[in-house]
């Protein structure tokens, strides 16, 4: 009876450290909140002499790198599968690298990445903005953090541990300002302290003939929620470029939208529910009057990490583009990378800037 009476008082003592440290943990977790401002600016770093001009066709690339950990063989907690660290700090550094080399042989004159780590224990610490921006050089650079989190307590298996993440910009243009705007955020506490925040980047290149600038808006929209915060997320992002807009400028917005755009045709792709993803169709009536929408539904852009990738895998269309109606868009294809490197496929458009 003793015996059995220390073993319980033994777990006793083991559920009130337990509790205990969670509820210190949540503590400094509210207390040290990433908690941005609406709108802040952000540092341009490098200043490219190229010059855009009315009447120019410019390229621009989006691509979520997925923080190099991401990979075909890989799996994701919060999709469904069983981890959220990357391998190996030489499997990051290999599958960077091959991206890299990707976006120059595109030689894009604009690139959006999404899901950029500066300093996160899941990609083991290595600064992916700094090398991105040193592997393709010739660029202004800008980053906007969506997420700081000293110790990410998920998932039960393994805590992920620190998160620095975000999105760069890279632009042969140059920029003359850029800002970081944050948009709807829908986790709520004590999951809040934790989760990322979303934001638009925003870089703002003057144009060399006029007052007019080029408007580039660099976004990744939330994925785990009913469909409501991408709503959001999106009417805010809409609200924005159509105030650019009537401003006389040029916009072109890109990045992982997570949700279906308009010009997607929904019969050719996968529209249902998997793992921890709910898609959601995203409505023209937010945009009237010659928006346009640049996908390429013949080659997913995304699928889930539920499993490792094969042929049963479920894969969408949601990364993509949206340009003012001062602008013809020439082309957009998906480049269709297999997912080797990341659960997103990197998407190229090239748009003409209407005089």
């Amino acid at each position: 009876m003793k015996l059995i009476k220390g073993f319980v008082n033994t777990l006793l003592v083991i559920a009130i450290i337990a509790v205990v440290g969670a509820g210190v943990g949540i503590v400094y977790l509210t207390v040290n909140e990433y908690s941005p401002d609406s709108v802040e600016t952000v540092e341009v770093f490098g200043s490219p002499t190229t010059e855009v001009a009315a009447g120019d066709k410019i390229m621009v690339m989006t691509y979520n790198i997925g923080f190099g950990g991401k990979y075909d063989s890989q799996e994701y907690y919060a999709d469904g599968g069983a981890v959220m660290n990357a391998g190996s700090s030489s499997l990051v550094s290999d599958h960077l690298d091959e991206m890299i080399k990707l976006c120059v042989d595109r030689k894009a004159h604009v690139n959006f990445f999404q899901e950029v780590d500066v300093d996160s224990k899941r990609s083991f610490s290595i600064d992916e903005a700094s090398l991105l921006s040193s592997k393709i050089p010739g660029r202004a650079s800008s980053f906007a953090n969506d997420y700081i989190c000293a110790w990410v307590p998920v998932p039960p298996t393994g805590f992920v541990g620190r998160i620095e993440s975000g999105s760069l910009t890279l632009t042969r243009f140059g920029a003359d300002s850029a800002e970081r705007r944050t948009i709807t955020d829908g986790s709520a506490w004590p999951a809040s302290t934790w989760s990322r925040k979303p934001c638009l980047l925003v870089d703002r290149v003057k144009l060399g003939d006029s007052t007019k600038e080029l408007v580039l808006i660099n976004l990744n929209f939330e994925k785990y929620d009913d469909g409501s915060v991408r709503k959001a997320q999106y009417t805010e992002l809409c609200e924005f470029m159509q105030l650019e807009y009537a401003n006389g400028n040029y916009v072109i917005a890109g990045g992982s939208f997570n949700a279906v755009l308009p010009s997607v045709d929904k019969s050719k792709n996968e529209s249902e529910a998997a793992g921890n993803f709910t898609p959601v169709d995203l409505s023209t009536e937010n945009l009237t009057g010659g928006w346009k929408y640049c996908t390429d539904d013949s080659t997913p852009t995304m699928r889930l990490m539920d499993q490792s990738f094969n042929e049963n895998s479920s894969v969408y269309v949601v990364d993509g583009f949206i340009t003012s109606p001062n602008t013809i868009v020439e082309n957009t294809q998906t480049i269709d990378a297999q997912f080797h490197y990341s659960d997103h496929n990197p998407v190229v458009t090239q748009v003409t800037l209407v005089k």
